[in-house]
């Protein structure tokens, strides 16, 4: 396996770059920002290491090539000298993904169809529409760049939870929004609608040091460059630690509240953990030092009335104010109306992040 150094490409949810990088530099990677993500130069090794430790990455593509394309006969030639066997098994099914941009070869189909050519007669893979591996070509200024997507499911997938809520918050998202709120592990946190547990969870594991891609497998794992035994070495050598019992979930939904229990014991954190079926109006502050209240209430974006929301984000802000002196909140909303019901002074708000159609953005105070 060569250790020389190529382009690692982060793909970063739109808005949530930031903390990726910040994220990145904390575990000894010197980010460069670029649209959709972030760039490190590493090994494969660095490569693997990502996919385990990242909680803000939506997938890491690695760039094993490029080369200078100026028409598809020209493309043709070139894709069939590329040394595809350094990292690609000709045993398994392969997918082409291609675009184009700015590039006198401008028809993406035509320069899929020319590298799939390629690697089913030079390398003798399979060409699939549904194949886990994905090899990426972008066409861009007449530069023909080649990746492999390393990770298959998005990152957000750590392997553990199964039970998921309605309009589920992503890990990852969760993960850099904690982060926003200069969570390092070490402070309570709280989330009074928890859903399928996602903040409480996230929160649990970093304070418990865990690898977020401890439990599930990635699509580098099948790769002709991949070394089972340096990688069953780098996945021991991440050693949890105990974890203070200051992580706390609650929801009206009961069965919210067992769906949290569950994916809790899948992850291994349950120790650290409580949740409990609680209506904000009886929502009380844990025994414990001020930490973090973090919520991704309902927006009301597919509800004609928004009234009732408005009702209940204003409750939401009177009981933090009244029983949650010290701590800091956090509000994940697309309305800055529904955040400035609860009555509560926010700082200015975070950056606008892409999810699920909408655009959400995260409101924070100051200790209350």
């Amino acid at each position: 396996m060569s250790d020389d150094p190529f382009d690692i490409f982060l793909v970063a949810t739109p808005g949530l770059e930031q903390p990726l990088a910040a994220e990145l530099r904390e575990l000894g990677w010197m980010p460069e920002t670029q649209p959709g993500g972030l760039t490190i130069r590493g090994s494969w090794r660095d490569v693997w290491r990502a996919n385990l430790m990242l909680r803000g990455a939506t997938r890491v593509l690695a760039r094993i090539g490029s080369f200078r394309a100026l028409h598809l006969a020209q493309l043709d030639k070139r894709a069939r000298k590329f040394p595809w066997e350094e990292v690609l098994r000709p045993d398994l099914s392969i997918r082409v993904e291609a675009t184009c941009r700015a590039s006198r070869i401008y028809h993406a189909g035509a320069a899929k169809q020319r590298i799939e050519r390629a690697l089913h007669e030079e390398l003798g893979a399979e060409i699939t529409p549904d194949a886990a591996m994905v090899v990426k070509v972008r066409i861009e200024d007449d530069l023909v760049t080649i990746s492999l997507d390393t990770t298959g499911e998005s990152l957000h997938k750590r392997g553990h939870k199964e039970a998921v809520a309605k309009a589920p918050m992503r890990e990852t998202m969760a993960a850099m929004f904690l982060r926003e709120m200069g969570y390092d592990g070490s402070q309570p946190v709280l989330d009074p609608m928890c859903g399928s547990g996602t903040f409480v969870i996230e929160a649990a594991e970093i304070a418990a040091g865990m690898a977020p891609g401890r439990s599930r497998r990635f699509a580098f794992e099948q790769l002709a460059s991949f070394d089972r035994a340096e990688w069953d070495r780098m996945r021991k050598a991440v050693e949890p630690r105990s974890a203070v019992p200051q992580f706390f979930g609650s929801d009206r939904d009961a069965g919210a509240v067992r769906m949290s229990v569950a994916n809790a014991e899948r992850a291994g954190i349950t120790g650290c953990t409580r949740f409990e079926q609680c209506q904000i109006s009886d929502l009380e502050c844990p025994d414990c030092p001020p930490g973090i209240v973090i919520v991704n209430p309902p927006y009301g974006a597919r509800i004609g009335n928004k009234g009732p929301l408005y009702g209940l984000h204003a409750a939401m802000g009177e009981v933090f104010r009244e029983r949650f002196r010290g701590w800091r909140v956090g509000i994940v909303t697309s309305d800055a109306g529904l955040a400035k019901a609860t009555g509560l002074t926010w700082r200015a708000p975070g950056p606008v992040v892409a999810h699920g159609g909408l655009k959400i953005r995260l409101w924070q105070t100051g200790p209350l």
